[in-house]
């Protein structure tokens, strides 16, 4: 079971003071944040992908390239790459370079986006945005497998004994995550593949993540690469952390409120209620996560939010801290008690281990 964090990179205005942080304050904070979760012991640190503000993430190769470089053993991800209007040959070639700097600590996860005007600004037709996804997806899967490839497609120029360089470390590709908030469509396109499914299990209810994990696992063993139970299945969530419920609720809401994910819909308690949203004390921090499993089942990567909404850096490495000291060795044991052996462990390169 692999644990980590996942940033959207947003530049909220810190409630408290009505300042935002500067672009590079932001994107330094998020270097920072990346080496804290690695020196507290998690797997995994991703990063999203989005061209509009109020958000700085508009490049993730060059920031997990930098990270790469400061860090030893965290697995470099995506929590989002976006298929739809990303150019495939770009994608395999900028993960490739990537997974040779990293020495294999590379995997990323295939996206459309959930902000509609990007699609013309790099001349695509949000229309077309499942379509998209499929076949440029399909592209990527055969650049990273053949060195000479012949293709033509709906939406871009054949390719005629193309090779994409360099090639992928040691002749295996990024692991590839299909992450989908509503799309069976994704769901299907993972399981079709082999490839992991991340649900972003944050703004809804988990009935409605429960039906498109169900899809997926049936699919992945449909197309037989191994039992339902053996699926590659991925979770978001997000976290507040305080001695007690209460500090938590009270510390944590001014960053709720001035959130532009959270801001003018249902009250934090609601969304405590209805999603994974967890803000308390290091021990509902767990309880709550654990019920995870019970609805999906055993899995192999959580990720976690705790940088969003204007939280200064200093109270997210606090937030780290506590983290790391309290909550993560309980998650650790506990997921791992009972996990049947025939279950695969989350994905890392040959070259990481």
């Amino acid at each position: 079971m692999q644990f980590g964090l996942f940033t959207v990179g947003d530049l909220t205005a810190d409630p408290h003071t009505g300042r935002p942080p500067t672009e590079q304050e932001r994107i330094r904070a998020t270097v920072a944040i990346a080496r804290k979760a690695e020196e507290i012991g998690l797997d995994v640190f991703a990063t999203g992908e989005h061209h509009n503000p109020p958000f700085v993430s508009s490049s993730p190769t060059t920031l997990l390239a930098y990270i790469a470089a400061r860090t030893e053993r965290i697995i470099l991800s995506t929590s989002t790459t976006l298929i739809t209007t990303n150019d495939p040959v770009k994608i395999a070639e900028d993960f490739a370079v990537l997974q040779h700097l990293a020495d294999g600590r590379v995997d990323l996860m295939m996206g459309r986006g959930n902000t509609g005007p990007v699609y013309p600004w790099f001349g695509k037709d949000i229309r077309q945005g499942i379509p998209l996804a499929i076949e440029n997806y399909a592209l990527l899967h055969k650049l990273w497998r053949e060195e000479s490839v012949d293709w033509k497609g709906r939406f871009r120029t054949p390719l005629q004994g193309f090779t994409s360089v360099p090639r992928p470390l040691d002749g295996v590709p990024p692991f590839v995550w299909h992450g989908s908030i509503r799309s069976p469509e994704i769901a299907e396109q993972a399981a079709y593949y082999g490839d992991g499914f991340f649900a972003n299990h944050i703004f809804w209810p988990t009935h409605h993540f429960q039906r498109l994990i169900e899809l997926y696992r049936t699919r992945y063993a449909h197309y037989g690469h191994g039992r339902p139970e053996q699926a590659q299945v991925g979770l978001g969530g997000q976290i507040f952390i305080g001695k007690n419920s209460q500090d938590a609720i009270r510390t944590y809401r001014p960053y709720f409120d001035n959130s532009p994910v959270y801001r003018g819909g249902p009250s934090l308690e609601e969304y405590m209620d209805q999603t994974p949203l967890t803000v308390g004390s290091p021990q509902q921090v767990i309880d709550k996560t654990l019920t995870f499993r019970e609805h999906f089942g055993d899995y192999q990567r959580q990720l976690f939010v705790i940088d969003g909404g204007g939280i200064p850096l200093e109270v997210v490495l606090e937030q780290l801290e506590v983290f790391g000291e309290e909550v993560l060795p309980v998650l650790r044991k506990e997921f791992a008690a009972g996990r049947p052996a025939d279950v695969p462990a989350g994905p890392v390169h040959p070259a990481a281990r």
